[in-house]
């Protein structure tokens, strides 16, 4: 039910929502935003503290994951607008519940569903690229969670792993929107402990280890680049596209 409501409100509105209804586009950002990263977390735990993985999680995790990166850019163009037209005394209350124009913008304006498939898809994409650099940690991502079936990891390091590989491929597939672009620097992080972890940590075998630590070093060297940008724009957003 939570996410057939999460669809209806991700269609409901034109293209311009972000401006003729920010309720909308507010609720619509905590409900993918923070309670996803929520739900997301708890099945991150679950191998831990379990010890088995859902595949039904699994699949409900991944849902709400590719969902946070096409909303972002919504929710950021929303808190511009309702910034600048508090500044030029607009009532806030009224623009949220309301919404507003801009100078020199029109009233609105309604998606069409006549329109080709493939062009629906492209506009509900924008602001979204995955360079090689995020694809690949991504990957990465997903293959430290299954360290202790591949290489016969036990605890604490498979945990370890997990976890890590885990937030990894968060970050990485968050960062996909070109607004959250700076959060990949996080798994330069996440790289430094996959090196040092097992050192520190016990129940690693000798391959596992090692293919953890050259992973580690290719999430950090993968984690600096910004990589390839589409010709979007993001108003005062765009000095933090790095």
């Amino acid at each position: 039910m939570s996410y057939m409501f999460e669809i209806l409100m991700g269609v409901m509105g034109s293209r311009k929502r972000w401006r003729t209804m920010p309720w909308m586009v507010a609720l619509f950002g905590i409900v993918v935003g923070p309670l996803g990263i929520v739900s997301i977390y708890f099945i991150i735990i679950q191998p831990i503290t379990i010890g088995t993985y859902c595949t039904i999680c699994l699949l409900a995790a991944a849902a709400m994951l590719i969902m946070i990166p096409f909303s972002l850019d919504e929710i950021v163009a929303m808190i511009q607008f309702m910034i600048w037209n508090t500044r030029r005394g607009r009532p806030f209350w009224r623009a949220f519940f309301r919404g507003d124009a801009l100078p020199g913008s029109t009233s609105g304006g309604s998606m069409s569903f006549d329109a080709v498939p493939t062009k629906l898809l492209r506009q509900s994409a924008r602001g979204v690229t995955v360079p090689w650099t995020l694809g690949l940690s991504a990957a990465l991502g997903a293959f430290l969670m299954l360290s202790r079936a591949i290489f016969g990891n036990e605890m604490p390091l498979a945990g370890s792993d997990h976890l890590v590989g885990a937030l990894v491929l968060t970050t990485a597939v968050i960062a996909w929107a070109e607004v959250a672009r700076p959060l990949r620097f996080l798994n330069l992080g996440f790289g430094l402990w996959l090196v040092i972890a097992p050192w520190l940590l016990g129940g690693g075998t000798v391959p596992g280890s090692l293919v953890g630590i050259l992973a580690g070093l290719a999430l950090i060297v993968l984690s600096l680049p910004r990589g390839r940008r589409s010709a979007e724009h993001y108003g005062s957003w765009d000095r933090y596209v790095v």
